[in-house]
């Protein structure tokens, strides 16, 4: 087998506040499919990630209760940035949007700084760049 890519699917609760919320970042709706729209597909340059409401897959548990709380369910995903620079505008702008991180942009000690981002429904988005790439 030969991939040509992967386009993962996370379960939502409702798709139009998701599309918003992946806006908020400068993700774009790429496309919505039913009458309310209940799947639909966010892109930002050639990455797609399908939003299913209500179906394929589970969402993660309640908001955390303060920050570092990431044990609560949902998908997991990392997105990769270009430099540490990066990492920090992007977590900048998250907060700037009023969105969720729930830890703050920190070098570890593998090479890599990183926030973590919360979705509404659970899922956390790990923001990273290799340290190096400064």
């Amino acid at each position: 087998m030969k991939l040509k890519h992967i386009t993962p699917i996370l379960n939502v609760s409702n798709i139009v506040e998701s599309f918003a919320w992946f806006e908020k970042l400068g993700w774009k709706k790429g496309w919505d499919w039913g009458e309310p729209p209940t799947f639909g597909g966010v892109c930002n340059g050639h990455f797609e990630i399908f939003l299913c409401q209500d179906g394929q897959g589970s969402r993660g548990g309640p908001m955390p209760r303060h920050v570092g709380d990431d044990d609560t369910g949902g998908v997991w995903m990392s997105w990769w940035v270009a430099s540490p620079a990066e990492v920090d505008a992007t977590y900048q702008l998250a907060l700037d949007q009023g969105l969720i991180a729930t830890k703050p942009p920190t070098d570890e000690p593998w090479g890599v700084r990183e926030f973590h981002l919360r979705h509404p429904d659970g899922h956390t988005f790990r923001v990273s760049a290799g340290i190096e790439e400064q």
